[in-house]
């Protein structure tokens, strides 16, 4: 089993804080179900992106979805490709998940990913959906790291686990350490980007998950999808530093 990495900063270590929060945070606004079957999602802490994600987790209330695929880069390990865990569960505060290990193999036979944990051990891109989708009462995931990667080699990915019943959430934050205001700036251009998308207009210091983004883009593109800019936000609207932000957006791909 998988131990939290960032239980106690990202997000409270506490788990009846944890639920708490992740309710409040859910409950700021009516929830809005719908039919997506993408979504893209923003992975700091609580404190800063947690609004920007809810507007994505209020959509997936109520829906039955037997397994969420979740796309995160790898902040902390070098990785080319893709790569799928090892382990069976992970676990956050409020309990376990079960990691969806007939669809790892899959990957790995097909030679779409490997399978090592090592990206996946400090990674806070994965884990930080984690209790968002527990509180909804989703069990079943399958993390997934992608580094350095073709935009290719990432759709012919999502061709495989995309599949009906399954949703896709593309866990990246946007601009970071800008200026508000060239933030704003850098990220509306951004997200004009994934709302027409063009992953050839995502560019290198755009967004920390950009090979992952791309290759969602790219795969989507060929299904025609309505995609709407749920919410856009900076960590300097959450009451952090106004000189050095970090970008946030959430984003639903319908059919």
């Amino acid at each position: 089993m998988r131990p939290p990495a960032v239980a106690g900063s990202f997000y409270p270590a506490d788990p009846a804080e944890l639920r708490t929060t992740v309710e409040n945070l859910l409950g700021a606004e009516p929830r809005e179900p719908d039919s997506a079957f993408a979504y893209v999602v923003p992975h700091a802490g609580y404190r800063w992106s947690g609004p920007t994600a809810a507007h994505v987790y209020r959509r997936l209330a109520g829906r039955d979805v037997e397994r969420v695929v979740i796309l995160g880069p790898a902040h902390r390990v070098s990785l080319r490709g893709a790569a799928v865990p090892e382990q069976t569960r992970w676990s956050t505060p409020l309990g376990t998940v079960e990691i969806d290990a007939d669809g790892a193999r899959d990957l790995v036979a097909g030679g779409l990913a490997v399978a090592d944990d090592r990206p996946h051990t400090p990674e806070h891109s994965l884990e930080v959906q984690l209790p968002f989708l527990q509180v909804l009462g989703f069990s079943r995931v399958l993390p997934v790291c992608v580094g350095v990667a073709e935009v290719d080699a990432v759709t012919a990915l999502l061709s495989v686990v995309a599949v009906p019943g399954s949703v896709v959430l593309c866990s990246t934050d946007l601009s970071h350490y800008l200026p508000q205001a060239e933030a704003r700036q850098a990220d509306a251009a951004t997200a004009d980007a994934i709302v027409g998308l063009a992953p050839e207009r995502i560019g290198e210091r755009d967004a920390c998950g950009r090979y992952a983004l791309r290759g969602l883009l790219a795969w989507a593109r060929s299904l025609r999808p309505t995609v709407r800019l749920l919410h856009l936000a900076t960590s300097g609207d959450e009451g952090g530093p106004a000189e050095r932000v970090v970008g946030y957006a959430a984003v639903s791909l319908a059919a």
